[in-house]
């Protein structure tokens, strides 16, 4: 006898809230291993196979590649164990409610314990015994009893699609997903919080539409389609939303509302989610609690240069510019440690950091990220190297972990690959400091008492003033600049 199974999304760690649908690995009907990826995601961190604990076969999905679910939303049903001759096994595409097997719940198989290792703060242990959700019936109303040998029915009024039991994350007028029906017609097939909001900004009611996605599930589509015609037809499919009549009446009927266009004189507004919600969140995070300044220098880097050349012409793995910029770094917060550190605000301390995970920037197609180099002062040049080219190339291949995006100390910033010869850029909250580079130009410099033409390049700090004064800055920055000048200088650390 099979026993159908619910995986919902788990905690992918780090704080993260949801994630979004890239693509379905399995199909309904699909058997599945235990462990199997059954769907690509993408989060605010990165893109992530998520793999199923339960091994059967696939009965339901809950989501369309690009919607977003929360945390604790259901993914997929699996059926588990042999089916009993009869028994149906396989939930309705568009139910959040599986199919349960026939007869008595005491004859049922123990659940599958699950992997035990799914994601990062996720464990798969046996799942919790369910007990039959038990609804008010009308008064004068009466539940017959179900068939010999057939599975119970469903609720008539079950929770909706895609909303986890006790409601998600909201957007202001209740849990997502979980409205009580009004005129008792049940619950309205929506998975999206986003098209909730965009339905009810525009006054239109949700229960008048057909969806088009599996069992009538309402998608976006739908809401814009509903939209552009009711602005064909000079007005709104259904009444507004309460205001004063006077005002109502007053008003020439609004056009219809692209999900992302409600910007004064047109335009297009971008959603704030994955990647660049996650940047702007922080940076404004920064911005509002970190008291920052910035102090930079111009030096001279021929010297630099030339110990590169040169130790990429003795043989062995090439040294990148980085990972020399990135030993240089290292060294000088060994001298410096107050920029190694971070602000507890709660206790009014600063936390000097015993290692050095160094972050650096990387611009890709799916916006900028900050890959994290662990243990940064144990690497010499060519581990370093190594380091950033893995992280580079998973950076742009979007599979970094969230694990390789966070828990940096302090951060390096290359800007100098775009272009530019200086920035004043926002430290990585909850960082204390930023080293920024950049480009390496020819120009017209005094060495050694006479003018020539030298590679010159642009050094800043941008720092946490609650950690350090400028004496502090200052120094750092001047010890860098001088290694940059003469390489030598670090062997003294080494």
């Amino acid at each position: 006898m099979a026993q159908v199974l619910e995986f919902k999304l788990p905690d992918l760690g780090e704080g993260l809230t949801e994630a979004e649908i890239v693509r379905w690995l399995v199909q309904v009907g699909d058997v599945v291993a235990v462990d199997q990826p059954v769907v690509e995601v993408e989060t605010a961190k990165a893109m992530v196979e998520v793999p199923c604990p339960y091994g059967g076969v696939v009965t339901a999905r809950f989501g369309e590649e690009g919607t977003e679910l929360p945390v604790g939303a259901p993914l997929i049903t699996v059926a588990v164990g042999a089916p009993a001759a009869g028994a149906d096994t396989t939930a309705p595409a568009g139910s959040r409610t599986p199919a349960r097997p026939a007869g008595n719940a005491a004859e049922a198989p123990e659940a599958s314990e699950g992997s035990g290792n799914v994601l990062v703060g996720y464990g798969t242990g046996a799942p919790p015994a369910r007990r039959p959700r038990v609804r008010p019936q009308p008064p004068g109303t009466t539940t017959p009893p179900p068939a010999s040998g057939s599975a119970p029915a469903a609720p008539a009024q079950d929770t909706p699609l895609g909303a986890p039991a006790g409601g998600t994350q909201g957007d202001g007028d209740g849990p997502v997903g979980a409205d009580a029906p009004v005129n008792g017609d049940g619950p309205i097939p929506v998975i999206s919080p986003l098209v909730r909001r965009l339905a009810r900004e525009n006054g239109l009611d949700l229960r008048e539409l057909t969806g088009s996605g599996p069992d009538g599930l309402i998608l976006r589509a739908d809401v814009e389609y509903a939209l552009r015609a009711a602005a064909a037809q000079g007005g709104r499919t259904t009444a507004p939303q309460p205001e004063p009549q006077a005002r109502v009446a007053a008003q020439p009927a609004a056009p219809a509302k692209a999900p992302a266009s409600t910007a004064l004189g047109g335009g297009t507004r971008v959603p704030l989610k994955g990647v660049r919600g996650a940047v702007a969140d922080k940076l404004s995070r920064s911005r509002r609690e970190i008291p920052d300044a910035t102090c930079w220098v111009d030096a001279d880097a021929t010297e630099l240069m030339r110990a590169r050349a040169a130790m990429n012409a003795a043989g062995g793995p090439k040294i990148s510019l980085l990972a020399l910029l990135a030993r240089i770094c290292t060294a000088a917060l060994a001298r410096y440690p107050e920029l190694n550190s971070t602000v507890d605000l709660a206790a009014r301390e600063v936390v000097r950091l015993d290692h050095v995970h160094l972050g650096f920037a990387a611009q890709t197609e799916r916006g900028l990220v900050v890959p994290v180099v662990r243990d940064a002062h144990a690497r010499d040049a060519e581990g370093l190297t190594a380091e950033f080219a893995r992280l580079t190339e998973a950076a742009r291949a979007g599979t970094l972990t969230p694990g390789e995006l966070t828990g940096g100390t302090f951060t390096l910033n290359n800007y100098g690959v775009f272009g530019v010869d200086g920035s004043t850029p926002i430290i990585n909250h909850p960082e204390a400091a930023m080293l920024g580079v950049g480009r390496i130009v020819p120009k017209p410099w005094v060495h050694e008492g006479e003018l020539a033409v030298r590679q010159v390049v642009q050094l800043s700090l941008t720092f946490d003033h609650r950690v350090c004064d400028g004496g502090t800055a200052g120094g750092f920055l001047r010890y860098v600049a001088d290694c940059v000048e003469q390489p030598a200088v670090l062997l003294r650390t080494l």
